[in-house]
């Protein structure tokens, strides 16, 4: 299972992307769509609420069964593919994409996208949280194999 804190502004559309498309994010440039999920309900609301105080949020859970992940956990995985631990972590990404062009983050995800990956498990880097709190991050999604993400929503809660 993998959750999200939305913003109430995307509640209506909880499977689209788009706030990471319009405003990116450290794995995916402005302009690119991406969705991220943590594999936690309290890493999910670390991520949401990274700067002051609890702001209103929308939490959904979703059943994911997607291949061709990276996981960046795995040091030697990592290295084959250009990245390392510490320009992942690096808290100065938001910074970083208001003066620059594509971040090292977000270049290594589009050469992992390029290379048929569909997402990225990583650890989270929000305040508090652990080795524990990991988030998954997908280029690709759908109702189907082999990006299958899917909305809990048993109850049509957000569709009224």
């Amino acid at each position: 299972m993998n959750y999200r804190a939305l913003n109430p502004i995307y509640a209506r559309a909880p499977l689209s992307g788009r706030g990471a498309e319009l405003y990116g994010g450290r794995f995916n440039a402005g302009g690119t769509p991406a969705f991220y999920t943590s594999l936690t309900i309290m890493t999910a609301l670390k991520e949401a609420n990274q700067v002051g105080s609890l702001q209103p949020t929308t939490l959904a859970s979703y059943e994911a069964d997607i291949e061709n992940v990276c996981d960046c956990r795995d040091q030697t995985a990592l290295r084959s593919h250009g990245m390392d631990a510490e320009a992942l972590t690096d808290p100065t990404w938001r910074d970083q994409m208001k003066l620059s062009g594509e971040l090292r983050t977000q270049s290594f995800a589009r050469q992992l996208a390029a290379s048929g990956y569909y997402g990225l498990i990583v650890k989270s880097f929000a305040p508090a949280s652990t080795n524990e709190d990991l988030n998954f991050v997908l280029w690709k999604w759908g109702s189907l194999a082999p990006c299958r993400l899917v909305l809990v929503d048993d109850d049509n809660r957000l569709s009224k």
